[in-house]
C-alpha cells in the first residue's frame, strides 16, 4: 500500500509542478487551485509512505515519477521540445524508480527476523 501511495505521490508531484508553471505567478485562479491542493496531497502521500519506506528510497522515487512525469506532459504538449536524448534520459529515470522498487531493504529483512529472548 505503501508503494502505491508513493506513485500517486509522484503522479501529484508532477500535476502540481505542471500547475505552478501554468499558473503564472499564482495569477490564474485555476492552475494556483490546482498547484495548492496537489502539493498538499503530493506532500501528504509522501509522508505517509516515508513512514513505511526508508526515506532515501522514498524521495528519490517521489522525484522522479514527479520529474519524468512533468517533462513527457510538457512534451506531448509541445511546451518543451522533444528529442531522443531526452527520451533516453527520462528512460533512465524511470528505470532507476523501478529498480529501487525491486531492490530488497536488506536492513528492514534483517530487522524482521525473530530474536530469541535472552536466556534461551
Amino acid at each position: 500500500m505503501a508503494w502505491i501511495a508513493l506513485v500517486i505521490s509522484g503522479i501529484l508531484e508532477a500535476v502540481w509542478a505542471t500547475a505552478l508553471g501554468q499558473s503564472e505567478g499564482f495569477t490564474q485562479p485555476l492552475p494556483t487551485i490546482v498547484f495548492f491542493v496537489g502539493v498538499v496531497l503530493s506532500m501528504l502521500g509522501l509522508g505517509w509512505a516515508a513512514a513505511r519506506i526508508p526515506i532515501g528510497t522514498a524521495y528519490a522515487v517521489w522525484v522522479g515519477i514527479g520529474a519524468a512525469l512533468t517533462v513527457i506532459y510538457a512534451m506531448a504538449t509541445g511546451d518543451e521540445a522533444f528529442s531522443p536524448w531526452k527520451a533516453v534520459f527520462i528512460s533512465g529515470i524511470i528505470l532507476a524508480v523501478i529498480g529501487l522498487k525491486l531492490v530488497p531493504d536488506k536492513k528492514k529483512e534483517a530487522v524482521a527476523e525473530p530474536v530469541a529472548p535472552p536466556g534461551l
